[in-house]
């Protein structure tokens, strides 16, 4: 009997989802923490998430894991009551995670494709895309590797890019999980700053050849929307009316400084999940497609009851899959961000 609700429950979502072409698109960036595959790779550094690793990770966690970041991913699809037309991801192990997942059953309505490639990192996480084809019409994709002066060894996520049209609209795609603060913020931030570096270039190599190129850059940055790294290096501005010709926007500036977060560490919030667009996605033409603005932002930030750590010395923080090696049945250690667009 269940089994036959939900199914006409899903049958019904898909079908307002294919027929409500006013509502505007969605756009979502979500680090997944940890969505690894129970199997040991013998070239990363995954033993720890394998069934014989001091996590236990076993078919069972992986498939609640799995339930979990559905449940989160539907919930964002369900608030237009459409599927969003671009996932970006981090902190995925391989290809065969993201088959996984979108094998799920709340999730086969968005009839999702994978773009994804194996990078070097050392722990053998990966960014990746997930995109609906019917909306979104690939032309072509790549993997990009991040260059930090001084370290030619140096191993970490690829940049993964995919370009195409929405609506005839030319649309270039960008995701990245920037490097860590380990060893401290000032002493790691050379690395994060490559990073922006390399992605202001990429964008004003793209608008240098086509300006009618709408670009979107999405990731965990490891960087606040408001740091250096994000604001000059990257020369992403936080106000509208201050935008120019090629200038990326990001909208978690103003909602970072307003105390809004997508992680919280000792008792502070932060916002590294950050989804920037180029002008031309703001002030667009008539007719054009354009970041739709809600209440008070361009951007939003994706939270429930059921993802927050409700008691004890977290509360109110994102309820983790693990804390150290204790399993928590929680979701990730970030929320998810996303934006609108449409006409």
């Amino acid at each position: 009997m269940k089994k036959t609700v939900l199914m006409l429950c899903m049958a019904m979502f898909t079908v307002v989802s294919l027929s409500a072409q006013e509502q505007p698109y969605s756009v979502v960036f979500y680090n997944l923490e940890n969505l690894f595959d129970i199997y040991n790779d013998p070239e990363t550094h995954d033993d720890e998430f394998t069934p014989e690793g001091v996590k236990q990770w076993n078919q069972l966690r992986y498939e609640k894991k799995l339930w979990n970041m559905e449940r989160v991913l539907f919930d964002i699809a369900a608030q237009k009551r459409d599927y969003p037309i671009v996932i970006g991801v981090s902190e995925i192990e391989n290809r065969k995670v993201l088959e996984d997942l979108i094998a799920q059953p709340k999730l086969k309505g968005g009839n999702y494709r994978i773009c994804h490639y194996d990078s070097p990192d050392a722990r053998g996480v990966d960014v990746a895309f997930l995109y609906r084809s019917d909306v979104f019409k690939l032309e072509g994709s790549d993997n990009i590797k991040l260059h930090v002066e001084g370290l030619p060894n140096f191993r970490t996520r690829d940049l993964v890019v995919m370009w195409g049209t929405i609506e005839d609209e030319p649309f270039y795609f960008l995701v990245s999980h920037w490097p860590s603060r380990l060893g401290g913020k000032e002493a790691s931030q050379f690395k994060r700053d490559a990073c922006a570096t390399q992605i202001r270039e990429i964008k004003d190599s793209l608008m240098a050849q086509n300006p009618a190129t709408k670009v979107v850059v999405m990731g965990d940055f490891n960087d606040d929307a408001t740091d250096d790294s994000i604001v000059k290096v990257m020369g992403a501005k936080g106000k509208v009316e201050e935008l120019q010709p090629g200038d990326f926007f990001n909208p978690y500036n103003e909602m970072l400084r307003a105390g809004l977060g997508t992680l919280a560490y000792q008792d502070e919030w932060n916002l590294f999940d950050n989804i920037c667009v180029t002008e031309n996605l703001i002030n667009a033409e008539d007719g054009k497609l354009r970041v739709i603005k809600g209440k008070k932002y361009y951007g939003n930030i994706f939270t429930r009851p059921y993802m927050l750590q409700l008691e004890g010395q977290y509360k109110n923080y994102p309820l983790r899959t693990f804390v150290s090696n204790n399993f928590q049945d929680g979701y990730s250690d970030h929320f998810p961000v996303y934006i609108y667009i449409g006409k």
